[in-house]
């Protein structure tokens, strides 16, 4: 049998014969070469390796083929592939990572210069009995401790927010890849991987900005925060200060914005309700959208099911709360004065860097029931007498003010009328012209002749065209008398008058012209109501105030109001006089309608078109302004007797209720003239003999002027809409000149 020359291996030989090697010179064959060429690589061919098994060298040839192109190893060569390409992205994704917080890291201070900045300091307003009026500052609410605060409040922020907060370094690789996750999922950006204490570096260091840069900072600022603070300092220092919507940073602040209560008081649903805030705190305000609000706050009850932290039970009952409305704004008349402390703060005390605490002079029940009147007044008679606004101020005796109403509403109009708008006070600026008739010598009991005059090319007239002949000054203040106000004037100088009612405490420019009888120049209603304030008092005048002591929250006294400072602006006789005269206005004249069961004054006041309604009155315990009409200076149906003195008897039965009856302060009774006073006529400038500011506050009871039988019933209205113009100028009544006779005497032709 012959043999099969091809399983023989047949090695080269260097040393055959020349002839042999087919060649001078040594050269080698595809067939020599150890690892053939694929073109040699036929089934049957020997390897040049050597001899081999037919079979076997099929199988390897196989087995290539299978690799090559066969669909089992070529799943896993790709998934080795792809994994190794995948380590090498990673590999370099981390160090372009750590390049990029190298590179903006080194542009962050130092390290050890970093520290948290001071919160926003928070000021506290409490009034005379320690109720909270407002809290003001850049948060609007004061820190609250983690442990004094509704444990629901932290326990739902985490749930919603933060679940790993107290496992995680400061960033949470594992929320991270989670949250990517779930965007990839709903192709769009629904959550955030940013860990609370990511968040309170954010709010603390940073600004909002969208940049690589900011997120870099934002986790090394992360990770030193979590590096000095506890758990628990960083979660109590996140909830003072995150946005809560509507204005209120910190959960103290959103808890008394949106449920009138301190955090904590805060129920669970309560809590579940500001926790989904701070996912988008403008857009689902409850004082912007209650329902959305309300809907969010259910996935945060259902979130804290699903961990734990509460049962079926008290998610169904959480749930089971009703969405609430909150109001647009602050809401209360407080904020009125809460706005008014602000101002004047700095000039107390300066700038404060720590939270503070001001004690405020308002007594909360009486603001709570001027605010009441004033809302009721206009909601029962506004719109049939055209009023759409009011204002309420009362001051006691100490010249602290005890309740200060600047509008109708506050969460609709945060303009303070009170202390910011200027109207013409009308017939409540008289008693300032009858004073300085006083104090030139004239009595209540001096008589004027009540009938048409004409003081250069202006004619006031009484309400109604109505006159009265003869009168006593007591009688014609009581009835508000234009005529005998203007002859008044006249006599002893519109100069006369503003420096009388600049020093009872009028602030605001005076024209000093004739028709200042009838209150023509502009005045706030609290500097109104402060100048009647020296007729309750004698004739001091207390420094009006606002705040009683400003102390920080350790208890460091920075500011004390102290001793009332008063100041002598008029004797006691005089004052006796005008209390006395202007009993006569609740007596028998304008303001009947403000008895009240003990001794009181004041004056009403009605300006042209009825556009103010005015009465100040008081006891001896209170001074209280009461003004209406409209922002816009449109004309009303309102005057002095209608709306403003019901409302001021409301109110002041209220504040004098449980008080002692006092009388007011004053020694003169009718028919007797006045001590040191002399009313020489003809007409002369009489200055009274008593030096004023000379003797002391009197105590003595100021009988009520009666008014004669001969002269009919009052009308009951005081309006002063008969000025007309032109306005006589400012030299009318000026400097005294020496005449042969009175007023009176030329009116009556004498």
């Amino acid at each position: 049998m012959a043999r099969d020359t091809r399983r023989r291996r047949i090695e080269p030989t260097f040393d055959a014969p020349q002839g042999r090697r087919g060649g001078g010179d040594l050269t080698l064959g595809d067939g020599d070469r150890v690892v053939p060429s694929r073109q040699q690589r036929k089934p049957g061919k020997a390897s040049a390796r050597g001899p081999a098994k037919g079979k076997t060298a099929r199988s390897r040839t196989t087995r290539r083929k299978r690799g090559r192109g066969g669909s089992g190893r070529g799943f896993f060569g790709f998934l080795r592939g792809a994994v190794y390409w995948m380590l090498v992205l990673a590999l370099w994704g981390g160090i372009a990572g750590a390049g990029l917080v190298a590179y903006y890291g080194a542009k962050m201070p130092a390290a050890t210069t970093w520290q948290i900045p001071d919160r926003p300091p928070n000021v506290r307003i409490v009034s005379a009995d320690g109720a909270l009026i407002a809290n003001r500052g850049m948060t609007g609410g004061e820190a609250v401790g983690l442990h004094e605060m509704s444990p629901h409040i932290p326990q739902a922020v985490i749930a919603i927010e933060d679940r790993r907060f107290y496992s995680h370094f400061g960033v949470d690789p594992i929320g991270l890849a989670r949250a990517m996750a779930e965007n990839v999922m709903a192709g769009r950006l629904t959550q955030g991987g940013s860990t609370l204490t990511q968040q309170l570096a954010k709010n603390l260091f940073l600004k909002p900005d969208r940049t690589i840069e900011r997120k870099v900072q934002e986790v090394l600022l992360a990770l030193w925060l979590e590096q000095k603070h506890s758990k628990d300092q960083i979660l109590e220092m996140y909830l003072n200060r995150v946005y809560f919507g509507s204005g209120a940073y910190g959960v103290e602040a959103a808890s008394r914005r949106y449920f009138n209560k301190s955090a904590k008081e805060v129920t669970l649903s309560e809590a579940a309700l500001l926790a989904g805030l701070l996912k988008a705190p403008s857009r689902l305000s409850p004082a912007r959208d209650p329902q959305a609000a309300e809907t969010r706050a259910q996935v945060v009850l259902a979130t804290m099911r699903d961990q734990g932290m509460i049962g079926d039970s008290e998610m169904t009952t959480a749930m089971s709360q009703p969405a609430t409305r909150a109001a647009a704004y602050w809401t209360g008349s407080e904020h009125y004065v809460a706005d008014r402390i602000m101002e004047e703060l700095p000039g107390l005390i300066g700038d404060s860097g720590a939270d503070i605490i001001v004690e405020a002079t308002v007594d909360l029940a009486l603001q709570k029931e001027a605010e009441k009147t004033i809302r009721q007044s206009i909601d029962e008679k506004g719109g049939k007498l055209a009023v759409s606004q009011g204002v309420l101020v009362s001051i006691d005796t100490t010249g602290a003010v005890r309740a200060m109403v600047g509008g109708y509403d506050y969460a609709n109009s945060q303009f303070d009328r009170a202390s910011e708008a200027r109207r013409q006070p009308g017939s409540a600026f008289k008693p300032f012209v009858f004073m300085a008739a006083l104090e030139q010598g004239r009595t209540p009991d001096s008589v004027r002749n009540d009938a048409p005059i004409k003081i250069g090319k202006w004619t006031p007239e009484n309400y109604k065209g109505k006159y009265y002949g003869p009168v006593t000054l007591s009688e014609a203040l009581a009835r508000s008398l234009n005529s005998v106000a203007a002859q008044l004037a006249v006599e002893v100088g519109p100069k006369a008058v503003v420096e009388v009612a600049q020093r009872m405490g009028i602030e605001s420019d005076l024209n000093a012209n004739a028709s200042i009888a009838l209150g023509t120049s502009e005045v706030t209603p609290l500097e109104l109501t402060a100048a009647y304030l020296p007729f309750a008092t004698g004739g001091l005048r207390p420094e009006v105030h606002f705040v009683s002591r400003v102390r920080t929250t350790s208890g460091k006294v920075l500011y004390e109001q102290g001793k009332p400072r008063m100041t002598r602006v008029a004797s006691p006789e005089i004052i006796g006089m005008m209390n006395s005269m202007m009993q006569g206005t609740i007596d028998f004249g304008s303001a009947k309608a403000a008895a009240i069961g003990r001794p009181a004054a004041g004056k009403t006041g009605t300006t042209q078109q009825s556009r103010d309604a005015w009465f100040v009155g008081y006891t001896a315990d209170l001074v209280t302004g009461v003004w209406f009409g409209n922002d816009t200076s449109k004309a009303t149906k309102a005057t002095g007797s209608s709306l403003p003195v019901p409302a001021w008897r409301a109110f002041m039965e209220q504040a004098e209720k449980g008080r002692p009856v006092k009388r007011l302060p004053g020694s003169w009774s009718p028919g007797r003239p006045a001590v040191g006073m002399v009313e020489t006529r003809p007409a002369g400038r009489p200055v009274p003999t008593a030096a004023v500011g000379g003797g002391s506050q009197g105590a003595a009871q100021s009988a009520r002027p009666v008014p004669p039988a001969a002269i009919p019933a009052p009308g009951g209205d005081d309006r002063t809409a008969s000025v007309r113009r032109p306005v006589p100028p400012a030299d009318v009544g000026g400097a005294p000149q020496k005449r042969q006779g009175s007023i009176l005497d030329i009116i009556l032709g004498n």
